[in-house]
């Protein structure tokens, strides 16, 4: 069976995505739209939108135009906006960048994504300079600074001057160029048209209960789908206040709220458990927030529940990804007391979903669990140069196979309760088993190696590897090697020495014996 929205359809602008977000801004030119926590300098909505007439223009005289990437290799930051809009202004698309990879990863989207230019900032600038050596960059952009040796003041940009050029931009180009590792493997390029991010949002809109009245504390980072879409372009599209911040620290992210008197939050988990159970809550004034959504990994009831109880505040739930453009369920907030601990919500318009059995394919029904597929706007293009993974996700008849395993009940609310994908989700971020697997039999005492996702209370799940010795190892000493070659987050946490990878007779990595080994090594703890 299909299971459709209890919302209406709703309509889709065919517009650009920079002009659908800014839609507005001249009506409220003087009120912020963008705040940077830790200084408190702001953009209103009218300098938002002429520096990103201006931030277009100057991209438009360096010939910068569709057909052309532009990378993002940023903090959250007010500027963020600017360059990610102004991008799409000049007809162009952007790739956001996670500021914490290696050089080399970020290398590998610029070759991959032939960005031609990237913007960063003066702490980032020489892991920028070496990711774009051998790349496709024409030209560095550095904020906060006079410039440097091989890079360019962002102001020749941000006070260019001029009008751009109008540019004839069909909804369906490609806007964005995040990065996601998919269902398995290294990541690859999503393609998000105008109209999936328009959709995206103009369908997320009537579960929301969101407004120009609202201040949004944007602690995700925005080269995230969440942080793109939901918190950082959702927001300035209703006209409301972000309130951007860098970085998460618990007594940071508390006065925030309680200096800027935020309205609503956007989480993942472990900020969620954090508000519901830390001591440092007590210490602020919370009463300004009236509406908290947590997202990228599923949240249980209880924690979900107490939560709702400390803030005295509607918490729910949403569920998607990079594929889906963020969004395919989310809790109604339109009617607090209609959201349902520890489900993920409920479909959003014009947007249906089936459960398959993952064993046979055979669809199923209400309370049985299997592979979600689903199908709607908002679903992506396919990957960049990777029809034959393209194929395997997107299906006949417009179907996104998601590889989350999960049910929906009689009622439309879905609850995520397992995935058929391998990917860790290490506090919303995807870490993809097959890398670290091939990164730690480069070490010379490791013949062989798995990983697997570990629970943990904090972080959700965290990278833990199996592996079989040469002879001897140090397990710190190889999780350190590791360390030293991959992002903060996908470090290995957690390494176990065995005599054996448990394989298929085709050689495959039988990982659900894995899983489910630690799963009850970490219960019985």
């Amino acid at each position: 069976m299909i299971f459709t929205s209890r919302y209406p359809d709703v309509d889709i602008p065919d517009v650009s995505f920079d002009r659908f977000v800014l839609a507005g801004a001249r009506d409220h030119a003087a009120k912020p739209a963008l705040i940077d926590a830790g200084s408190g300098r702001t953009l209103t909505y009218g300098e938002l939108a002429d520096l990103v007439d201006t931030a277009a223009a100057g991209l438009a005289a360096r010939g910068f135009g569709k057909g052309q990437v532009f990378a993002i290799s940023l903090p959250n930051l007010p500027e963020y906006a600017v360059a990610f809009l102004a991008a799409m202004r000049a007809g162009g698309t952007v790739t956001t960048v996670n500021p914490l990879n290696t050089p080399e990863e970020i290398n590998k989207q610029l070759e991959d994504s032939k960005a031609r230019f990237l913007l960063t900032i003066p702490q980032l600038l020489a892991g920028a300079k070496e990711a774009a050596v051998g790349s496709p960059v024409e030209e560095i952009f550095v904020l906060g600074a006079d410039g440097a040796d091989g890079a360019t003041p962002a102001t020749e940009l941000f006070t260019a001057g001029s009008t751009p050029p109008e540019v004839s931009v069909d909804p369906g180009d490609v806007a964005v160029l995040p990065y996601s590792s998919g269902t398995t493997g290294t990541a690859k390029g999503v393609m998000l048209s105008h109209r999936n991010l328009v959709a995206a949002i103009s369908q997320a809109i009537p579960l929301l209960d969101a407004g120009p009245e609202d201040v949004g504390l944007a602690v995700l980072p925005f080269f995230h789908i969440y942080g793109m879409v939901v918190t950082l372009a959702g927001s300035l599209h209703l006209g409301a206040t972000v309130v951007s911040m860098p970085r998460f620290d618990m007594d940071g992210f508390l006065g925030a709220i309680q200096r800027y008197r935020a309205t609503v939050l956007y989480l993942v988990p472990p900020m969620v458990l954090a508000l519901a159970y830390h001591p440092a809550v007590d210490n602020y004034d919370l009463s300004s927030v009236r509406m908290a959504g947590s997202g990228a990994a599923p949240l249980g009831p209880d924690v979900q529940e107490a939560c709702t109880r400390r803030l005295h505040c509607a918490v729910g739930q949403g569920w998607g990804m990079t594929e889906t453009t963020a969004l395919v369920t989310v809790s109604p907030f339109n009617e607090p007391d209609q959201i349902r601990p520890g489900t993920s919500g409920l479909l959003i318009p014009n947007t249906e979903a089936k459960v398959v059995d993952v064993e046979d394919g055979h669809e199923l029904g209400p309370d049985e669990d299997g592979e979600v597929w689903v199908r709607g706007p908002q679903m992506m293009l396919g990957y960049l140069g990777r029809p034959e993974e393209t194929a395997t996700t997107l299906v006949d008849e417009g179907w996104l196979r998601t590889g989350d395993v999960g049910h929906f009940d009689d009622d439309g609310y879905i609850s995520i309760v397992d995935r058929v994908k391998e990917l860790i989700k290490f506090k919303g971020f995807q870490v993809a088993p097959a890398e670290l697997e091939a990164l730690l039999v480069t070490h010379p005492d490791v013949a062989d190696a798995a990983v697997v996702p570990s629970p943990d209370p904090e972080a959700g799940e965290v990278p833990k590897a199996f592996v079989v010795a040469r002879e001897r190892l140090d397990p710190e000493e190889v999780m350190s090697f590791v360390a030293g070659k991959v992002s903060p987050y996908k470090k290995i946490r957690r390494l176990e020495v065995v005599d054996q990878i448990p394989r298929s007779a085709s050689g495959k990595i039988l990982r659900r014996e894995l899983i489910e080994r630690e799963r009850k090594e970490v219960q019985g703890t």
